[in-house]
């Protein structure tokens, strides 16, 4: 395995691409509205991202996937397939963007909500939102992988919640998936010792119910077994010598 030092130059490039995807989720929020089908999101980010930021949607072919960004509502885990599919009052949604600017890539998402959420929902959310800032707290150089995936899988698992174990977060830079895999679950002081230079994605998905998942007839969407909600939120972060960098900070978001 070969996990990719980014240099100084490289490192800013990294900034540049995660600063657009971080405002193409920005730009998108305020249509995020009961009414809205799933395609008319893919299209004005896809507008967004090739018009006014002059990137490209990473998703776009990539392996055969459809659309420029990934939408995933209510018990969809991950590569939700933007379609037909009209928001309801209380439909919860992740929005997955990753831009190429400059050939490196910028990959986050986040959570959204069409009205007002169930309780169960938000609160689910806000246990997938946590989970990953302890995840990239882990991140330093020095520490561990295993580091990151027990921090998260601890703070689920308090909450009475599950981790989806089959999709990970990954290394990311010139390539939309670079070694190494990042695990959501393990073993604190286990696993591949982290570098200054790395630049990963900490992106764990958190259902409500059991872990469990299937893979539908197309091919990509990812759905939780039991129909419990999922939720996710992903950042793209850079190792430093004394921490970390998030490269995917939005507006309102830390």
């Amino acid at each position: 395995m070969t996990i990719p030092i980014k240099n100084p130059d490289e490192q800013n490039k990294m900034r540049i691409a995660g600063r657009l995807a971080a405002d193409a989720l920005d730009m998108i929020e305020e249509f995020v509205q009961p009414g809205i089908s799933t395609a008319e999101l893919d299209r004005i980010c896809h507008d967004f991202i090739t018009n006014e930021q002059g990137a490209i949607p990473a998703p776009l072919n990539y392996r055969g996937f459809p659309k420029s960004i990934c939408t995933s509502i209510n018990h969809v885990v991950c590569h939700g397939i933007p379609g037909d599919r009209v928001l309801k009052t209380g439909d919860s949604l992740n929005i997955d963007i990753t831009v190429i600017k400059d050939g490196f890539h910028g990959d986050t998402s986040r959570m959204f909500f069409a009205g007002k959420p169930s309780v169960i929902a938000k609160r689910l959310s806000d246990v997938a939102y946590e989970s990953m800032w302890l995840g990239i707290e882990q991140l330093c150089h020095g520490k561990y992988l295993g580091d990151v995936g027990h921090a998260i899988q601890s703070y689920a698992e308090k909450n009475r919640f599950s981790v989806v174990r089959e999709f990970c977060g990954h290394g990311i830079g010139r390539y939309f998936h670079e070694d190494p895999q990042v695990l959501h679950y393990g073993k604190a002081g286990t696993g591949i010792e982290l570098k200054s230079g790395m630049t990963l994605t900490i992106e764990p998905m958190i259902n409500s119910g059991k872990s469990d998942i299937k893979i539908l007839p197309d091919g990509w969407t990812v759905v939780t077994k039991d129909h419990g909600l999922s939720a996710q939120w992903e950042h793209t972060v850079l190792i430093t010598d004394d921490g970390y960098e998030v490269l995917t900070l939005g507006k309102n978001h830390r």
